[in-house]
């Protein structure tokens, strides 16, 4: 079984979903519209950006108005969709929310960001996520984090557990530390025996310059796809026979001794 996937890496309007919401549906007829991409990747914030400080007036109640575009594109071009991430307003208080979304434009998984990132201020205007980032496409079990967790290679493998053969992530990761990125993207892979999928936005913020480089790491750490500097669709393909093998061949999940491990 295969998966063909498109990385939508695109600069970010600043504080503006409405120009957000036009040039993803711009992306999404190059990334979906010839028919053979199975997954679509947007970016973490893709709405607004880090316009932290206007969260409270622009984030999405509920994430509806996110949810009910990316839906209709979804079925329109008969898509599943890795939504990046939304600010979600809700009773709760702010989140930054993942939003997966089957070819059929339905839900089926909000993940929010467990680790805020401080040296970006998140902590401030943002509340942690507590739920996990597992879903099923086309009834395979995949991952998805967003940004700085994949700092935290206890909690990838939490999610690796499961047989998960795919780790979505989504990001707005900083070029001065892009370099840092390509690391730890490949550590996961290698270590979990996995696809990273790996979908990072370009350009800048009045605060923040930008990284790009959204990457497809194979199970072997072998960089399958990279993007570069600029606005760009990085497109891929998945193969889960491919994890089984690098699995079969290099045992490393039924040799884990989990009774040394505690912390």
């Amino acid at each position: 079984m295969k998966l063909n996937v498109a990385l939508i890496q695109m600069d970010i309007a600043f504080g503006d979903p409405k120009t957000n919401y036009s040039n993803v549906e711009r992306f999404f007829r190059e990334a979906a519209g010839q028919g053979e991409t199975d997954v679509v990747v947007l970016p973490e914030l893709w709405t607004t950006g880090y316009d932290l400080t206007s969260l409270d007036q622009i984030a999405d109640v509920e994430a509806s108005e996110s949810i009910a575009f990316i839906s209709k594109l979804a079925m329109k071009y008969k898509v599943n969709v890795v939504a990046g991430s939304v600010a979600k307003k809700s009773e709760a208080g702010l989140t930054n929310t993942m939003l997966v979304i089957n070819r059929q434009g339905q839900l089926v998984k909000e993940y929010s960001k467990a680790h805020l990132f401080r040296l970006m201020n998140e902590e401030k205007y943002l509340v942690e996520g507590n739920g996990d980032g597992l879903f099923q496409l086309d009834n395979h079990l995949c991952a998805g984090v967003i940004c700085y967790d994949i700092r935290f290679p206890e909690w990838i493998r939490t999610h690796m557990l499961n047989d998960t053969k795919v780790l979505f992530v989504v990001a707005e990761w900083p070029k001065p530390r892009v370099d840092h990125w390509r690391a730890l993207l490949i550590s996961r892979a290698i270590e979990n025996q996995c696809y990273v999928v790996a979908c990072n936005r370009i350009g800048s913020d009045p605060n923040n310059e930008f990284g790009g480089h959204s990457i497809i790491v194979g199970p072997w750490g072998e960089v399958i796809s990279e993007g570069k500097d600029k606005e760009m669709i990085l497109f891929g393909e998945v193969d889960f026979d491919e994890v089984d093998r690098v699995r079969d061949t290099i045992p490393i999940f039924s040799d884990r001794r989990t009774e040394l491990y505690k912390l």
